[in-house]
């Protein structure tokens, strides 16, 4: 008879209350009758285990044989495609548009989704003994994680703690660059005298003679910089954002009153930054946008994506990282409610629990929420209160604040939703940032050190005493979801992915002329920050 999939195998034991062992997964797998060794195999596990062994499997059915399956099987291995093109991809060889061509990724609906039919996998494409995974190597540290730390109120000397910090620590990056003095020092300079100033954007305008007028202000004061048109800065104002931090470095007018701009400049990442890498081949999944509880959840793909994970070919895939939207929420945008699968907040993330049981026990996740989850909207977001952790806790998986960084074995990833996104693309040049090219978005990021600069547009930021939305450190790996776009590509040896989502077009999605790309993985080799993605839909 055909085996039962690893990934059910690994829920139907969840469902009971335990975790598994690779091997022991295989093996009930392989097993003549796998329901009832399952129900076996727990009855022989003792009452205080947590975890089935593959011990336990076989002294429940006394079978030490390790099935090794056939690769070659049809519909089990995913569509591959190699990393991204671009004059500054690096290692990454071609474009966004190869792994996203073809036709558009099929929908999986709410039946579908509870019961589907899911195929049998071959012994032979399950993992065996001789996995090399190996928990005891991994190394994970979460950095900048805000949850539990709070502080604002929301009175208006919150927002101005914040923006001072935000000042503070990207001005301390841009005063290696210029010889910087504060906006009340240089109203005292003499006409004619050259100067720079570090400050946030407060209005940038172009004036009647095609030139832009740029207000900065600093701690101390706010001074007006003047570039002219024919300086060939057009193409760096074009960039600039509303309460971002920049640099300014020109002549001052022979009244002193204006500062005539000679160059311009970001934070920006050094073009000499060098990323990390692990001491072992190991790969992280880089997922986002799953979508749990909308009618439009492509089971079948997520179906498809955990079975492959069960695969010895996804051995090396020992981390999981999800930048937020586990869940479709409640109330997010006009007329949700008539495209839910289920309705109930809860329920949603329950039925997200349960899926994510399917991922293979030993994997390590980290999780972000993001604006459909059930956190504030304003960023940064903190992790899920205690309810909802409760029921997340599959796997022992890390809940950690939006945005977060993450060190994976030597490799800084900084794990941000997304929602600044939709800003920067609709404020920049389409050629700067785009929809098709997400991953061009994150490189304004990138240059601007902050993942969210603009304030009071369509990102909401709440005030903290720290801004945790500034990029103080560089990133090896930028990862988003959110536009449900898949696009990536490497600024300055930072790869900055944007992976997709797991949810196919709704009709909000249509009247906003959003066509997803979906059911896709990016899948991140740590030792040389190679990718390759996957399509299982």
């Amino acid at each position: 008879m055909p085996l039962e999939s690893n990934a059910r195998i690994a829920k139907a034991l969840a469902e009971r209350g335990y975790n598994a062992e690779r091997e022991a997964v295989t093996l009930l797998a392989g097993a003549p009758d796998p329901t009832a060794a399952v129900a076996a195999a727990v009855d022989r596990a003792p009452d205080d285990a947590l975890r089935i062994t593959a011990d336990h499997v076989r002294e429940a059915i006394g079978d030490t044989d390790r099935s090794a399956a056939s690769p070659d099987e049809p519909g089990q291995s995913p569509v591959e495609t190699e990393g991204s093109s671009g004059p500054d991809s690096g290692e990454i060889e071609s474009g966004p548009e190869s792994a996203v061509g073809d036709s558009g990724p099929s929908s999986a609906g709410p039946d579908s989704a509870r019961n589907h039919d899911r195929s049998s996998v071959d012994a032979d494409s399950s993992r065996d003994a001789d996995s090399p995974r190996n928990p005891d190597l991994r190394d994970i540290e979460v950095g900048n994680d805000m949850t539990g730390r709070s502080t604002g109120t929301g009175e208006y000397a919150d927002f101005v703690t914040t923006f001072r910090d935000r000042y503070e620590r990207l001005s301390k990056i841009l005063r290696g660059r210029v010889n910087h003095r504060p906006a009340e020092a240089i109203a005292d300079m003499p006409g004619g005298s050259d100067a720079a100033m570090i400050g946030l954007v407060n209005d940038v305008r172009s004036t009647k003679s095609g030139h832009w007028l740029i207000e900065l202000e600093d701690t101390t004061g706010t001074f007006p910089a003047l570039v002219m048109k024919d300086k060939g800065l057009a193409d760096v104002v074009d960039e600039i954002l509303l309460d971002e931090c920049v640099a300014v470095e020109g002549t001052l007018a022979d009244d002193a009153g204006i500062l005539f701009a000679d160059s311009l400049h970001f934070p920006d990442v050094p073009r000499t930054h060098h990323p990390g890498g692990a001491d072992r081949h190991v790969q992280a999944a880089l997922i986002s946008d799953v979508h749990v509880g909308s009618d439009e959840f492509m089971a079948d793909a997520w179906h498809s994506f955990t079975d492959w994970l069960h695969t010895p070919e996804a051995d090396p895939v020992e981390y999981l990282l999800l930048a937020g939207d586990m869940v479709e929420g409640v109330g997010v945008y006009p007329d949700q409610d008539e495209e839910l699968d289920i309705v109930d907040i809860y329920e949603q993330y329950e039925a997200f629990a349960e899926h994510l049981k399917e991922v293979p026990a030993d994997t390590e996740v980290v999780m972000i929420p993001g604006n459909h989850d059930a956190v504030r909207l304003a960023e940064p977001q903190p992790g899920f209160d205690d309810e909802i952790r409760e029921i997340l806790d599959v796997h022992d998986a890390r809940i950690v604040s939006n945005p977060a960084t993450v060190s994976v074995e030597g490799v800084e990833v900084l794990m941000y939703h997304g929602v600044s996104l939709d800003e920067v693309i609709a404020e920049l040049p389409e050629e700067k940032a785009s929809y098709d090219e997400p991953h061009k978005a994150m490189y304004q990021l990138l240059k601007k050190r902050h993942v969210a600069p603009q304030f009071g547009g369509h990102t909401r930021v709440a005030p903290e005493e720290r801004d945790y939305l500034v990029m103080e450190d560089v990133p090896d790996v930028f990862h988003t979801g959110h536009v449900h776009k898949l696009g990536w590509g490497k600024y300055h040896n930072v790869l900055a992915v944007n992976s997709g989502c797991w949810q196919a077009q709704t009709d909000f999605q249509k009247s906003v002329n959003i066509d997803p790309d979906a059911g896709y993985a990016p899948i991140l080799d740590l030792d040389t920050l190679d990718m390759t993605v996957r399509k299982f839909s």
